[in-house]
């Protein structure tokens, strides 16, 4: 039996986005093993057979899973004999209300403030689709999206107070151990880390030092990506 994890990726094969870090720290939660299928911003052909565009897509047998938190549920309901992602239905309700509030509002801020960053991580061949697509969603060149992020990052680190309460008084978001509510946050961060040398953080954060412990736990998984320099 293989799991195939369909992720995006960048120049050089990096990984970079939120939505696949989502999985890939999901999948070394329960200790699976899976081969990875990089697919780049203009190889969406890879992922047809998903009935959808975007990645990432798990391929389990006969099953497949699109969009990061279904695969999640997949993952703890097809494999319940591996260690937990949620700990109990109503921390799959949390879970749920934290990937929600990351997509609607974290993203959004995150976004504001890296995205012509990220286009040098780019590939060259799909840094053309990238720019105009994402120009054409902010409506402005991508240099001028990034203007005034010094001021934004602010009111940015302000959102995340919610929080930042909980992980100042205890190692993860999930308790002493990381649950899936760690991984929505945690994917966007990892997003700025590696395709970013903006400081999204201020060094004495709590949420920072949380950041740091994610990326040494699982063997360091998330540190196996190199930060952008």
């Amino acid at each position: 039996m293989t799991i195939i994890l369909y992720d995006l990726c960048g120049k050089n094969g990096k990984r970079f986005s939120p939505f696949g870090w989502r999985t890939r720290m999901a999948l070394a939660h329960k200790g699976l093993e899976h081969h990875v299928e990089l697919v780049k911003f203009t190889e969406k052909s890879k992922v047809e057979f998903s009935g959808q565009k975007l990645v990432p897509v798990l391929k389990d047998e006969d099953n497949v899973v699109s969009d990061s938190f279904a695969i999640a549920e997949y993952l703890e309901d097809a494999y319940p004999d591996r260690p937990s992602l949620f700990g109990s239905s109503e921390g799959r309700g949390m879970a749920k209300a934290i990937n929600n509030f990351v997509d609607m509002t974290i993203m959004v801020h995150m976004g504001n403030m890296i995205v012509a960053d990220v286009s040098g991580h780019v590939d060259p061949a799909c840094l053309d689709y990238f720019t105009s697509s994402r120009e054409a969603r902010f409506g402005k060149p991508l240099p001028e999206v990034q203007v005034g992020r010094d001021d934004r990052v602010v009111a940015f680190r302000k959102t995340l107070e919610p929080i930042r309460r909980v992980v100042q008084d205890q190692p993860f978001i999930g308790g002493d151990r990381p649950t899936y509510a760690d991984f929505p946050l945690f994917g966007v961060l990892q997003w700025a880390r590696c395709t970013s040398t903006f400081a999204i953080l201020e060094p004495n954060d709590p949420i920072r030092h949380w950041f740091e412990r994610l990326l040494e736990d699982y063997d360091g998984v998330g540190k196996s990506e190199p930060a952008a320099v």
